[in-house]
């Protein structure tokens, strides 16, 4: 036998009634019925009970125990009465008697309690991770995302891939975020920056001549938390492929992704229809370029419903260029307490409000228009748009106007919170879809023209399209993956022709000089014969996120970061001494 354990805590079953066994574990729970101590012994593996009599040896140790006290317990396999077995716990056919104990390592009061999954504040939980961590749920959860890792990587090598490792030293890259920059003690005044993502490596080992790679890829980048995404560090599947086109990555991927949900999704259903959504039409219909599918609701234009009409807001609106309305239908909205609700909450998000329509029941017994902007409209016009949306009577339209690009993101929250209040998304089920044909460019709020998307990208048209096109219309062959209103992949076919490489970093206001100065090694190797090649990268983080059924990309990363990027545990950020800034070179501006 072992100096601390012969079986497991989750191990024993009804066969190893009469085992003499020796258990280690925390003492998950205690609990004294007048003068016989039931104690939860835990382990990773699971939880066996433990009792112990005024009889055992044992007794007057475990009584004083605290919970989370580390102990190693010796004792007999009992089989529990019919009455008392637990069929919730692998052992829960049988009981250890303690006849000896020995306390390994004690416990102090608790900040937080290990038994039950009560709600703690977040910084409580973060200062004292190792203990948040013995939780069960979020025990299962990290569990989880191992296992979705030694998926992945089995279903990659059983597609033909090999794993390489890329450096986490390297130069600063435009990845669309901030680097973390590191000093360099050797080369003072110079900085290494932390990957945001293999990108360029990637494509180097493509044109090295290795024709499929992946990694479980650590990126960092510098930007401020959300509940989907870490404020410092992810984890992300990145994979490249050479001679390929943009099908042939989606039709790799599918069965990569489909399988991990069909395998971890707890049994929900799994869509194996996958759509192309233009970018362009992804933003029409539902105001978001990670559209949630579960959601029935699509939205229309309705503009020339109000062009020249009497509502007079819109009306006056439309003879601006570049503006339209857009509406959002409601099947099952047809009320004026649901309407004003609706109406609050685009309040709740920085806009005057919606404008709506609801149709009810006449008194003659057909259906009718109601609302401010049903008067306003009259019944011819507001007959076109219950017919061009496909309503009837007890639903409603909710209207929203202007430039897209200043109320596209309100109407796609809005969209997503009617379809949640209406009961209209099935939130049992996994619906994916890839977001294809992106804007190359796009315009800053300084005027300038920049990347939408990722730089590397090959554009739609090539040089020809560079050369003759106006950059705004440009589309690149770029793609995003979708899954229940989160992006979960993005990717791209390369561009690997110098040529190319100078004129859309040139239409950027990156000059050639700049180009070879900050992109100098990929520029060189496309010089000596690159291959067509192409790839992605799918978060880990977010998968896991979604398969563990949680709301807070926390929830399933080991050791995160709270909202303000601080690692409570470790004390990180931490000022550097002097000593270090000396050696570096380097002198702290103190904050205005």
């Amino acid at each position: 036998m072992s100096a601390y354990r012969s079986h497991t805590c989750g191990q024993l079953t009804a066969a190893n009634a009469g085992n003499e066994v020796r258990l280690s574990g925390w003492v998950h729970r205690v609990r004294d019925h007048g003068g016989v101590l039931f104690i939860d012994l835990r382990d990773h593996y699971g939880i066996t009970q433990v009792i112990a009599d005024s009889d055992s040896p044992a007794f007057a140790t475990l009584e004083k125990l605290r919970a989370e006290t580390v102990i190693r317990i010796d004792g007999r396999v009992k089989l529990r009465d019919a009455s008392l077995i637990n069929p919730k716990l692998p052992t829960g056919e049988i009981e250890v008697y303690a006849t000896e104990t020995e306390i390994l390592g004690p416990s102090d009061d608790l900040p937080l309690p290990v038994f039950g999954d009560q709600d703690y504040p977040e910084e409580t939980r973060l200062t004292y991770r190792f203990l948040d961590l013995r939780r069960e749920t979020l025990h299962n959860n990290i569990m989880l995302r191992s296992k979705v890792v030694r998926s992945i990587r089995n279903r990659m090598w059983d597609q033909g891939f090999t794993e390489f490792q890329t450096p986490i030293i390297t130069a600063s890259s435009p990845e669309g975020a901030r680097d973390f920059l590191v000093p360099s003690r050797l080369h003072p005044g110079k900085f290494y920056a932390l990957p945001q993502a293999p990108q360029q490596f990637k494509q180097l080992i493509m044109v090295a001549g290795f024709d499929k790679y992946f990694q479980i890829a650590p990126c960092f980048r510098d930007e401020d938390p959300r509940a989907d995404r870490s404020p410092t560090d992810f984890y992300q599947l990145d994979l490249e492929m050479s001679f390929i086109e943009q099908e042939d990555v989606f039709a790799t991927v599918q069965p990569v992704i489909q399988g991990l949900f069909e395998e971890f999704g707890g049994g929900r259903p799994v869509d194996t229809n996958w759509p192309r959504i233009p970018y362009a039409e992804s933003m029409l219909k539902y105001g978001s370029d990670k559209p949630d599918l579960r959601n029935p609701i699509e939205m229309q234009i309705v503009s020339d419903h109000f062009r020249g009409s009497g509502f007079a807001i819109f009306a006056k609106l439309l003879e601006q260029d570049g503006t339209e309305v857009r509406a959002i239908p409601a099947a099952k909205g047809g009320s004026r307490k649901f309407a004003d609700r609706m109406n609050a909450f685009a309040q709740s998000q920085g806009l005057p409000g919606m404008g709506y329509i609801f149709w009810r029941k006449a008194e003659d017994g057909s259906t009718e228009a109601a609302g401010p902007i049903a008067k306003a409209l009259g019944d011819e016009k507001t007959e076109a748009i219950r017919v061009q949306l496909g309503l009837g009577e007890g639903d409603a339209a909710f209207f929203l106007g202007g430039k897209p690009e200043t109320f596209e993101a309100v109407a796609g929250r809005a969209r997503t919170e009617i379809g949640r209040e209406l009961g209209l998304t099935d939130e049992n089920q996994f619906k994916f879809a890839w977001i294809v044909d992106f804007p190359m460019y796009e315009k800053g709020d300084d005027g300038k023209i920049d990347f939408s998307h990722n730089p590397f990208s090959m554009p739609q048209g090539g040089l020809d399209a560079l050369n003759t096109q106006d950059p705004l219309t440009i589309k690149g062959y770029q793609y995003d993956l979708a899954c229940n209103g989160y992006e979960l992949i993005s990717g791209a076919i390369r561009n690997h022709s110098p040529e190319v490489m100078f004129k859309a970093f040139e239409l950027a206001g990156y000059g050639h000089d700049e180009v070879e100065k900050r992109f100098g090694g990929m520029v060189k190797a496309f010089r000596y014969g690159a291959p067509p090649h192409g790839g992605c990268a799918a978060g880990i983080d977010r998968i896991v996120m979604l398969l563990a059924d949680e709301q807070n990309i926390r929830e399933v990363i080991m050791f995160p970061m709270n909202q303000r990027a601080e690692d409570l545990m470790m004390g990180a950020p931490s000022e550097p001494t002097n000593e270090q800034m000396r050696e570096l070179r380097l002198r702290a501006v103190p904050k205005e």
